[in-house]
């Protein structure tokens, strides 16, 4: 019944709370037994022992639970910007959401870019406001930063009881009932009341906000609302589903994760509020014969279709590959279609994931998430269905690496070692990147930040058990063209007796969007389609393996303007090689650029210290872009070149007595002044 189910995430900035709050959701549906504290390293969804030592979420884990007859399928995704990889994954197939917000630190920098992945994939999702008994704890101040920050409407359906030291439980909006939740019993029991007399003027000023809001979405509601008459709690609580849904606002809830309050109102919220997979909108997919698109209903008769969206290696069972079945159904033993690979694979067994342990599955149909084993080909991304009716799932787009690591295998015998690890790692993580360098013969990891290839390293020297050594963090520069440039290349070579010719005439410019494009207008129907293919090939290369550097080209547009053919010299073997050729030399023509990555730098400090912070940023060639207030903190808004911000954290934590903490993304790539010096 896939109205008994839901497909959420809990997402956050780091520290917010995320992985407590998971962790009572799990205690108190009865998953775990016993809570875990990330601070005592024993968290059940962060089982990588990284993870443990660091307090931070890393992989997304999944796992499955039940609360009054509803399935919920939750996947515990990262906070820290390193890993947005897995954010982006997990919010790709997610129904619903929950937006763990901190009482002290309102909105984030993270919590804004997950909340903007999440608008970008139509994600419904409410609000917990954890921490209510911090010092500086704020609900009403984190409703208001909601409503700001993301121009949301945000509807309290609990009002807090106090709060910091005095934060004594809720008041149930919607019941208009007093909840406190009893400490002997860890949150277990929950004694309820009528409200407060010195509360319920506030308690009803706050109802009527919600009885307003929907009746702007329903007529009924509407009605009764202005006739003075009282609204039935099945019409609210069927409202506040439909508008959720609908993304009209956000509903809020409190608590404070840790004292093991306010959590079973959030679970009943879940299932509530939150959509199943059928009352979203159906995905979209592309008919690989037609070329159209097509959209898919969650059917469990129907085809089946499923997006692969985590590969996760497990050294006994192999790689474990995360679906999320979007139609049809999936059996165990049987064999399915690897749609974008063209290859078929066998399903040797499926599992119900709870974090690291599991259940055998029979097999997995519409809008449910499962594991299979035995999928040797799949990536992250991949789509599974049926080789009758080929249809690709939009595949999911990442940001590009910006820092690398060189890394050496101590002896020869690891090098097939190092290279089988990282082929499991960057099937894992699509930001980790691996290359050889052709110039040094090193081999080159890069990923999204220090704190990423930290982790990564970390886990092939732990997990893998690979003896390597590692360079130091290097930027990951971009090639580019200010000019325009035609040049023609003739290429003649005599390879195994035979003559081998090729001439090739390229037009250069900077694009006009974002990436790298080729295009080929000659119509030339005597000219077999391979040549062709071959300069495209040669082309497409060519941005991999730069200009000056052999870092990849960004923002060059390639024309194929002429070419010679002969039919008895010309091979596809010669284009290609005279493509590459003729592509250099028309770079270097057209004023070649180095570009850098820029990065945005978000600061969060004392206000004692933000001076210090901010001379920090502009030491390093950074520029300050905003400041925002809070209570408690400062935040600082700033862009700074990579190449500088090696080693800001060490120094940011010594003028700040270690009381500020930065966040840092990937922005856009600008020109380098004064080029590269190696020496």
């Amino acid at each position: 019944m896939l109205s008994h189910m839901r497909n959420i995430g809990i997402m956050a900035h780091i520290d917010a709370g995320k992985t407590t709050t998971t962790e009572r959701i799990l205690y108190y549906t009865g998953k775990i037994h016993r809570i875990g504290e990330i601070d005592d390293g024993a968290a059940t969804m962060d089982w990588m022992s990284q993870e443990q030592e660091r307090g931070i979420t890393i992989q997304s884990a999944a796992t499955t639970t039940y609360w009054k007859d509803c399935q919920i399928n939750i996947i515990d995704t990262p906070g820290h910007v390193d890993f947005t990889a897995e954010v982006e994954r997990s919010l790709r197939v997610l129904d619903g959401a929950v937006a763990v917000i901190c009482a002290v630190g309102g909105v984030q920098p993270q919590t804004e870019t997950v909340w903007r992945q999440a608008n970008e994939y139509k994600v419904p999702r409410l609000c917990f406001v954890n921490k209510m008994d911090r010092i500086g704890a704020d609900f009403y101040a984190a409703l208001d930063d909601v409503a700001e920050k993301f121009g949301e409407t945000c509807l309290a359906l609990v009002l807090p009881i106090g709060k910091e030291s005095n934060y004594e439980g809720l008041i149930d909006l919607i019941r208009m009932k007093e909840l406190r939740f009893d400490a002997e019993s860890e949150g277990e029991i929950i004694h309820e009341s009528e409200i407060d007399a010195s509360r319920r003027a506030e308690a009803e000023e706050w109802r009527e906000k919600i009885i307003d809001a929907l009746s702007m979405h329903n007529d009924e509601i509407a009605e009764l609302y202005l006739s003075g008459e009282d609204v039935p709690e099945a019409l609210i609580i069927k409202q506040i589903r439909q508008s959720t849904i609908e993304r009209h606002f956000i509903p809020f809830f409190c608590g404070s994760a840790r004292k093991n309050s306010g959590i079973q109102p959030l679970i009943d919220a879940i299932v509530a509020y939150l959509p199943a997979p059928d009352e979203v909108a159906p995905a979209i997919g592309i008919n690989v014969k037609k070329e159209e698109s097509i959209t898919i209903p969650c059917d469990a008769d129907a085809m089946p279709l499923g997006l692969i969206f985590k590969i996760q290696h497990e050294r006994e069972a192999g790689s474990l590959a995360y679906i999320r079945m979007y139609s049809g159904k999936i059996k165990s033993g049987e064999q399915v279609y690897n749609i974008g690979k063209k290859k078929r694979e066998r399903v040797n067994r499926l599992l119900r994931m709870h974090s690291n342990k599991s259940d055998p599955l029979d097999s997995v149909s519409a809008g449910d998430i499962a594991v299979i084993i035995g999928l040797k080909q799949a990536q992250t991304g991949d789509t599974i269905g049926s080789e009758g009716v080929p249809i690709l799932l939009e595949s999911m787009h990442f940001p590009e690496p910006v820092i690398s690591v060189s890394i050496e295998p101590e002896t020869l015998s690891d090098r097939d070692k190092l290279k089988e690890t990282l082929d499991i790692l960057s099937k894992e993580d699509p930001t980790f990147i691996s290359r050889d360098d052709k110039e040094t013969g090193q081999l080159i990891i890069s990923g999204m930040g220090e704190l990423h290839l930290d982790v990564l390293v970390t886990r092939m020297l732990e997990d893998f058990k690979l003896q390597a050594k590692v360079g130091k963090p290097q930027v990951t520069y971009r090639e580019s063209i200010s000019g325009e440039a035609q040049h023609t290349e003739n290429y003649e070579k005599l390879l195994g007796g035979k003559e081998q010719t090729a001439s090739v005439s390229l037009l250069v410019k900077p694009a006009t969007s974002e990436g790298n494009s080729y295009s080929n207008s000659l119509r030339m129907p005597e000219i077999p389609q391979e040549i062709f293919d071959a300069i495209k090939r040669g082309v497409e290369n060519s941005f991999m393996s730069g200009i000056q550097y052999g870092y990849p080209c960004t923002n060059i547009s390639v024309e194929l303007v002429d070419l010679d053919y002969s039919e008895l010299t010309s091979t596809a073997f010669a284009f290609e090689a005279c493509t590459v050729q003729a592509f250099d030399a028309a770079c270097k023509k057209a004023s070649p650029e180095i570009l850098e990555p820029i990065m945005n730098v978000d600061i969060l400090s004392p206000k004692e210290f933000v001076g210090d912070a901010m001379s920090q940023i502009t030491q390093r060639g950074g520029l300050i872009l905003s400041l925002d207030s809070k209570p408690s903190i400062e935040v600082v808004h700033a862009q700074a070149p990579m190449e500088k911000m090696f080693g800001f954290s060490t120094s940011l934590r010594s003028v700040t007595q270690g009381r500020a903490s930065f966040s840092m993304a990937f922005s856009h790539f600008q020109i380098k002044q004064g080029g590269l010096n190696f020496f």
